[in-house]
C-alpha cells in the first residue's frame, strides 16, 4: 500500500524495525529537548503529515520497552489518524514513572499501524439475539 507524506522532519520516514513488524517507529522531531516530570505529558510533534485512503486509520500505540522500563506511555491510546485528516501527526507521551524523562530530537516515542476499518450503517431494533454470555461485563467469568 502506498501512502502520501510530507516529511518535515529531521528524520528519515518511518519504519519497520523487523519484517514481520505491525507498526512503525515514530520519531520525536523537537528544536530542544521535552523533560516530563513524573504524571507529566506533553505533546510530541513528528514532522510528519499524510493522506491515508479511504477506509483506513492510522493507529498510534505506546512502544513496549519504552512502557516496561521507564513508565513511558501514550494518553487517548490507541490515538486514531483519520483519513481526511491533514494535520501534524503528534503523539500525547505521558511519564508514569516516579522520575523525570527526557524526549530528545530523534527518540523513537511511539509506534503507528495502519489499519483498514468499517464505516458502520446502524440498525435499530427492539431486541438482540441471545448468548451464552447475555449481559454479563466487567469480570463476570470470576479471576
Amino acid at each position: 500500500m502506498k501512502i502520501r507524506i510530507i516529511n518535515r522532519s529531521h528524520h528519515a520516514l518511518p519504519t519497520y524495525a523487523t519484517a514481520l513488524s505491525a507498526g512503525m517507529d515514530l520519531r520525536a522531531n523537537l528544536d530542544a529537548p521535552v523533560t516530563l516530570p513524573p504524571l507529566g505529558r506533553a505533546l510530541i510533534p513528528t514532522g510528519l503529515y499524510m493522506a491515508l485512503p479511504q477506509g483506513y486509520e492510522a493507529q498510534i500505540r505506546p512502544r513496549s520497552g519504552l512502557a516496561l522500563k521507564k513508565g513511558i506511555t501514550l494518553l487517548n491510546t490507541p490515538g486514531t489518524i483519520d483519513a481526511d485528516y491533514r494535520g501534524e501527526i503528534g503523539v500525547i507521551v505521558a511519564n508514569l514513572s516516579a522520575e523525570a524523562f527526557t524526549i530528545a530530537d530523534g527518540d523513537r516515542i511511539a509506534q503507528m499501524v495502519v489499519a483498514r476499518h468499517e464505516t458502520v450503517a446502524w440498525e435499530p431494533v427492539e431486541s438482540l439475539d441471545d448468548t451464552a454470555r447475555g449481559d454479563g461485563g466487567f469480570g463476570h467469568t470470576g479471576m
